[in-house]
C-alpha cells in the first residue's frame, strides 16, 4: 500500500467536545472515512509536526486547550508536505473577523456550529473532490 493509500481517506478531526466529536466521528466513519481524533491542541501540533504523510483533510475547532485551531492551522500551512491539505474550520466562533482571519491564514472552508450533519458531509466531500482533480 503506498503512502497516498493510506491518506485518501483518512481526517484529523481536533474537537474538545466529546459530544461533538462522536457525532462527527459516527457521521464520517458510516460514510467510510478513517478518523483520527485529538481532543486537544497540543495533541494535534504534535501530531502535524509528526514525521509522516497528512491527512486527506483536516477538520479544525478554534477553541481548544493549550493551542487554539488558528494556531494550528498556522502550522499547518508553514508545512511543505501539508501545503496541499484541505483544512475545514469547525467552530461556535461566529464572529467576521474569526471567519476572515481564518480564511485569510489559509482555511478552505468555516462551518459554524450547530451545524447540519449532511452540509458537514458535502462540504467534506467536495473539498476531498477537488484535492484529488
Amino acid at each position: 500500500m503506498t503512502d497516498n493509500a493510506l491518506t485518501t481517506d483518512h481526517i484529523l478531526m481536533v474537537e474538545d467536545d466529546e459530544d461533538i466529536a462522536f457525532l462527527i466521528r459516527f457521521l464520517l466513519e458510516r460514510n467510510g472515512y478513517k478518523v483520527r481524533h485529538m481532543a486537544d491542541g497540543r495533541l494535534a501540533q504534535a501530531a502535524i509536526e509528526a514525521a509522516g504523510p497528512p491527512p486527506a483533510l483536516a477538520l479544525l475547532d478554534i477553541m481548544l486547550p493549550y493551542r487554539d485551531g488558528i494556531e494550528l492551522l498556522q502550522t499547518i500551512r508553514s508545512l511543505d508536505s501539508w501545503q496541499n491539505t484541505p483544512v475545514l474550520m469547525l467552530t461556535a466562533k461566529a464572529g467576521e473577523n474569526d471567519i476572515v482571519r481564518a480564511l485569510e491564514i489559509g482555511a478552505d472552508d468555516y462551518v459554524l456550529k450547530p451545524f447540519q450533519p449532511d452540509e458537514l458531509l458535502a462540504r467534506i466531500r467536495r473539498m476531498l473532490r477537488k484535492q484529488k482533480s
